[in-house]
């Protein structure tokens, strides 16, 4: 829901730095697997029961680390891999957090954890499913930012996510009651992308 507004406000910004690293030689993939590594090492934080506030940092640097990464391969020059590896990355990574909050208690949080990937994996199944189809048609949107696959709108997009992931940091012995309630705003997104394909592709 948030994705449009946020692209507007970082993008000058990390298209900025995104030519000067390009410049530098770095290449949008090492940005996306640096990002990726930052984000694994913030659940291993979380998941070995340390401080929120030291799994928030590498957590937020992590997610920069993924907007960098567009802004690299926009000043080099994208590839269809470049987007494929970031998208894979981003999936990795929103499994982590909650597999590590499970891990960090598997009794309280087992089942909330669970039904929260569950979401996420329904979610992200009607988002791919559209990507594809859009793309099979012909369709463009620059609507999140110029980005290798057709992104669709929708209740909880990754501006959401990374702020719900940031709460959890924040308190993490709320997750299970945090989880049930995002869990199920993933559901109604699902579900909202769905009817969306029907009226677009039917």
């Amino acid at each position: 829901m948030l994705d449009g507004w946020m692209r507007g406000v970082i993008d000058p910004g990390l298209n900025h730095v995104g030519k000067i690293l390009a410049q530098r030689g770095v290449t949008a993939d090492g940005v996306t697997l640096a990002g990726l590594s930052l984000g694994l090492l913030a659940a291993l934080v979380l998941a070995l029961g340390g401080p929120g506030w030291a799994a928030a940092l590498p957590l937020m640097a992590s997610r920069v680390a993924d907007g960098l990464d567009g802004a690299v391969a926009r000043a080099r020059g994208k590839t269809d891999f470049g987007g494929y590896l970031d998208i894979v990355c981003d999936f990795v990574f929103y499994a982590a957090i909650p597999m590590a909050f499970v891990l960090r208690d598997p009794s309280s949080n087992g089942v909330a954890g669970a039904f929260l990937l569950a979401t996420f994996y329904i979610n992200g199944s009607t988002f791919l499913g559209y990507a594809v189809l859009a793309e099979k048609r012909g369709m463009e949107t620059r609507s999140r930012g110029e980005k290798s696959l057709y992104f669709t709108a929708g209740l909880l997009e990754g501006t959401e996510t990374i702020a719900f992931f940031l709460i959890l940091c924040l308190v993490p012995w709320a997750f299970a009651p945090l989880a049930w309630a995002f869990g199920t705003l993933c559901l109604v997104t699902a579900l909202s992308r769905v009817l969306l394909a029907r009226r677009s592709f039917h």
